[in-house]
């Protein structure tokens, strides 16, 4: 053997050794940095339900393995729901109430027994791409879809502790003009009355009594994101004005971005959560009111008391990585 081979052999060698160190010392990190079931007992309100959006991508990327962390983490927790804040099925909705995206997006992915209970979708604009109708009609084929409205509230009160929370469902798509004006690509969106869709939004917000009110859409009233400016303004523009009059909502949550975001305006109440992509994450960095914000991948569980609302923020290892914290 020439001393060219003995270096290539101990190069090889060398080489093999580092990468099985690297990967021991990561899954070492990852798996010291995962939160356990007895951690996840603390996330537990006298009202707890998940939250999840921008799921559709048919298993791939980080779908399945969060999918499954949902499960386990349902067992611990006992949430009442998930919400489902749009862009369930990528990248032009579906086509039927039988089109086989909604086996491969969520029936065969989302399958673990503790999520076997009610999900609260809304749209999102890659629904708008297909046929909105079969979004909200698959409540006729799945027990666990609880849609049939483009925008609906829901409330949930505890038996024992009385506590209450009320979550508001509404249909961003419609209220920003781009969606409205690209029949091409977005045809129902501008058959949809968004006008009538807000002054819905502010009795309903004028009539809730509950402990708590969270407000959900897909699209963000704040974030940091490349996506068109326009999409923000014609937000604050038509939504905003009616969450700040009603000093009962907590928290206005969405997806869209892809990444955890959580924003305070000055002078407004309301805290602004982007919940992260279920599936497919993105870069993001700081912008004007950023608290915290991560390119992490997960879902987010909401719980309630009747004093406290908080919001846990989880990353693909099962591990809180921001709180969002209210008190009465």
């Amino acid at each position: 053997m020439n001393n060219q081979t003995v270096y290539n052999h101990t190069l090889r060698r060398s080489l093999t050794a580092l990468v099985a160190t690297t990967a021991l010392a990561l899954l070492f990190a990852m798996s010291s940095r995962a939160q356990t079931a007895a951690q996840w007992e603390n996330l537990k309100g006298d009202i707890s339900v998940f939250m999840a959006n921008d799921l559709g991508r048919n298993g791939y990327y980080e779908q399945r393995p969060i999918a499954r962390l949902m499960g386990e983490m349902a067992e611990v927790i006992g949430p009442e729901c998930v919400v489902a804040a749009g862009d369930i099925h990528h990248f032009n909705g579906v086509a039927s109430t039988s089109d086989p995206l909604w086996m491969t997006n969520f029936e065969s992915i989302y399958d673990h027994p503790e999520l076997m209970i009610d999900w609260f979708p809304v749209l999102g604009n890659h629904e708008y791409r297909g046929n909105t109708q079969a979004f909200l009609d698959y409540s006729k084929v799945s027990r666990r879809w609880m849609s049939g409205s483009r925008y609906f509230s829901r409330s949930f009160t505890d038996d024992d502790s009385k506590a209450s929370l009320r979550v508001v469902f509404i249909d961003t798509t419609p209220i920003i003009s781009r969606y409205r004006t690209d029949t091409a690509v977005y045809p129902d969106a501008v058959h949809q009355d968004y006008e009538a869709q807000l002054a819905w939004l502010d009795s309903t917000l004028t009539a809730a009594t509950e402990d708590w009110v969270v407000v959900v859409g897909h699209h963000p009233v704040y974030a940091q994101t490349s996506k068109s400016d326009t999409e923000r303004t014609d937000m604050q523009q038509r939504l905003l004005p009616i969450l700040r009059r009603h000093p009962n909502v907590s928290v206005y949550a969405c997806g869209h971005i892809h990444n955890f975001q959580h924003i305070r305006m000055p002078g407004d109440a309301i805290d602004y959560v982007v919940n992260s992509s279920a599936s497919l994450a993105r870069k993001v960095k700081p912008t004007t009111g950023t608290v915290f914000c991560s390119p992490a991948p997960g879902f987010s569980v909401i719980s309630v008391t009747k004093d406290t609302l908080a919001l846990y923020m989880i990353d693909n290892t099962g591990t809180v990585i921001h709180e969002v914290k209210k008190t009465h």
